[in-house]
């Protein structure tokens, strides 16, 4: 053979080769699932869920790849992941059952694509002032502007359904700002007051009380007094201990709901199925806690705590086979 034809028949050898490789990686590129997971806002409490649970599937399974979105929170999670902009969420139980029956705060849309997979954490709301501002109570406020999160968020939305029933949403200001930003913003004195909700501790709570003296005001008493608990059942009262923030020493009573993993009807079993099994087994959730401390509240017995509305059936094969069962409102109609 020529040296000239043993030429081409190698490089065209080669051609084949790297064509076959090539190949391969497209194939693998191909069956690899891209999915969306919507967060939440800097300094929140889902941000830190959605980027631990975005890295921990995708380290963990080879054909998942999950990336984090920005989001304004629970109502924007919500509509994401039922119009399929996103695969997974994380939406307060309240907004979930409210948008499932289309009564949402200003919107009567119905939102019946989102599925509940597990119970996250409880969400306190905490309302923070200055210490000596004069805000002593709730019906203070009136006349006060009061960062309530931003528009679209679950913040804003249970900001909206606590000071409506208490009659004060339409005798303050409310500014749509994040929670890092309304941190710095009651340390300025450019608002009255600061709405969070979001699991304790929470680190914008504590970055407002490591610059001034604060104080988190009670919701428990006018909430019984407004019938915000007989209005809106899914919120229960939670205690936020003394001590919890710095100079903060006495118990705090306040309301609380329940923010739940969701995903999309369009996502498929398997994928359901392997995300819980990833985040519940024990190496999971010591690496959530590892991430954050409101992650303890996560354990497998709990996994349906809190869900009113329609469970994944990836979910529902996930926690039927350790040993829990589904509630009429759990199971998909």
């Amino acid at each position: 053979m020529s040296y000239t034809r043993r030429f081409i028949v190698t490089v065209s050898a080669a051609l084949f080769l790297t064509s076959l490789i090539f190949s391969g990686h497209q194939a693998e590129a191909a069956d690899k699932a891209r999915l969306a997971f919507s967060g939440g806002p800097d300094g929140g409490t889902f941000q830190y869920f959605s980027n631990a649970i975005s890295s921990r599937l995708s380290r963990m399974h080879a054909d998942m790849e999950v990336s984090n979105m920005a989001s304004a929170g629970s109502v924007e999670n919500l509509r994401r992941v039922n119009s399929g902009d996103a695969d997974f969420g994380i939406v307060y139980a309240g907004d979930l059952y409210l948008g499932l029956h289309g009564k949402l705060t200003n919107d009567t849309r119905q939102y019946p694509n989102a599925y509940s997979l597990s119970y996250l954490y409880g969400a306190p709301a905490h309302l923070l002032v200055l210490d000596g501002s004069g805000i002593d109570s709730v019906k203070d406020l009136a006349g006060k502007r009061v960062a309530v999160g931003p528009a679209g968020s679950g913040a804003a939305a249970s900001a909206q359904r606590y000071f409506t029933s208490a009659g004060l949403w339409d005798k303050f200001t409310p500014e749509f700002i994040g929670y890092s930003q309304g941190a710095s913003a009651l340390g300025d004195r450019l608002i009255d007051a600061m709405w969070v909700f979001a699991g304790y501790p929470n680190s914008s709570v504590i970055q407002a009380a490591a610059s001034n003296k604060i104080k988190i005001l009670d919701l428990v008493e006018v909430g019984k007094e407004s019938g915000f608990f007989t209005d809106n059942p899914y919120y229960t009262e939670v205690t936020i201990p003394g001590g919890t923030y710095q100079g903060v020493e006495k118990d705090v009573a306040t309301i609380q709901d329940s923010a739940i993993l969701v995903a999309g009807k369009h996502v498929s079993e398997d994928h359901v199925f392997r995300l819980l099994e990833s985040i519940y087994s024990e190496e999971g959730l010591a690496f959530m806690v590892s991430v954050t401390s409101t992650a303890k509240s996560m354990t497998v017995p709990d996994g349906l705590r809190g869900i009113v509305t329609p469970v994944h059936k990836g979910a529902e094969k996930y926690w039927t086979g350790h040993g829990l069962t589904l509630t009429e409102d759990q199971k998909i109609k």
